[in-house]
């Protein structure tokens, strides 16, 4: 693989197809086996599933990762806010798509947590774009099984996402959280659930937090305490006693205002504000990211993945800049 940096204002642009017709996230290097991404800081992923829908229907998850690497090419890593770019710290490539399987939980968690695996065994970050938030599960209890009882779990949603199940569907998108706090590598009190508000919750997800022991902190919170009070706390209690911390982020921790392609939740971040707390989380340590949930349509400009993108390149910049100053 020849490694690129990614940039815009090339007049002899050409697009590095991950599929035909979708360019890389950024136009960032192909990395085509895993020999590719030996010495990366990050590998991008896309994983194009949809599991049980909880709203009835389909919700267009599957196009996720073509949305959001379609609007990626109108971007870099240099962010003005810090006056730095990212691509200067960190080596990143796009590692392309998860193999998924409509309707086979175990096929499309297998070859997720293979691919979770093959990065981690690399030596690199993994950075995906979902797909449903059922996703998460398999990403983070692959990642458990290195740092058994040493993985923290910055969470951005509305919703607690802890139902036992949906139905008799135990890996829906609402219940990845419910697996993680039994799963025996993990322990709950290191998840630091973010934003949750809003009507679309219910009681029992209040009381599987408190029977686990995760931590709640209510979009309420973080408006009246403002968004950095309320991150310097979460990455408190997160990397408290960890070795991995990782973030996950649901569109809908996005007020509706700011996700139009996605679960229509009021009264929550702005977009500036999720930049800046995933931002301290890069900043902080965080060794890893996801951002799913969005709905891709074809007659809007996009913004649910637009947003993706902003939260990843701020994400990463934090991250860069423990770089530069010395930090692992």
């Amino acid at each position: 693989m020849k490694y690129s940096k990614p940039t815009i204002y090339d007049p002899n642009f050409l697009p590095n197809n991950v599929y035909s017709g979708v360019p890389s996230w950024l136009n960032l290097s192909v990395a085509e086996c895993k020999e590719d991404l030996e010495g990366l800081d990050f590998v991008v992923s896309g994983v194009p599933w949809e599991g049980g829908c909880t709203i009835g229907g389909y919700s267009s998850t599957t196009e996720g990762p073509k949305g959001i690497r379609s609007v990626s090419i109108r971007y870099t890593g240099f962010l003005p806010d810090f006056n730095l770019d990212s691509f200067d710290y960190l080596k990143v490539a796009d590692f392309g798509d998860v193999a998924c399987q409509n309707g086979s939980y175990d096929f499309t968690f297998k070859q997720i947590r293979e691919r979770i695996a093959t990065i981690l065994d690399a030596g690199a970050m993994p950075l995906t774009f979902g797909g449903d938030h059922g996703i998460a599960l398999p990403i983070v209890s692959e990642i458990a099984k290195r740092h058994p009882k040493r993985v923290g779990i910055l969470h951005f949603d509305a919703h607690l996402d802890n139902y036992a199940c949906f139905g008799d569907d135990l890996y829906s998108r609402c219940s990845p959280f419910y697996q993680m706090y039994q799963d025996p590598n993990m322990d709950p009190s290191k998840i630091v659930h973010i934003g949750i508000r809003g009507p679309r919750n219910h009681q029992e997800e209040f009381n599987n937090a408190q029977k686990f022991g995760a931590n709640v902190i209510l979009g309420r919170e973080v408006k009246e305490n403002g968004w950095k009070a309320s991150i310097d706390k979460a990455i408190e209690l997160a990397f408290k006693d960890t070795d991995f911390v990782y973030v996950t982020i649901c569109s809908d921790a996005l007020d509706a205002a700011y996700m139009p392609q996605g679960p229509q939740d009021m009264g929550g971040l702005t977009s500036y504000e999720l930049c800046m707390m995933v931002h301290e989380a890069g900043l902080a340590g965080a060794k890893g990211f996801d951002f799913v949930e969005i709905y891709p349509d074809t007659n809007s400009l996009q913004t649910a993945a637009h947003n993706a993108c902003w939260a990843a390149l701020y994400y990463l910049n934090g991250y860069a800049e423990r770089k530069k100053n010395g930090g692992k």
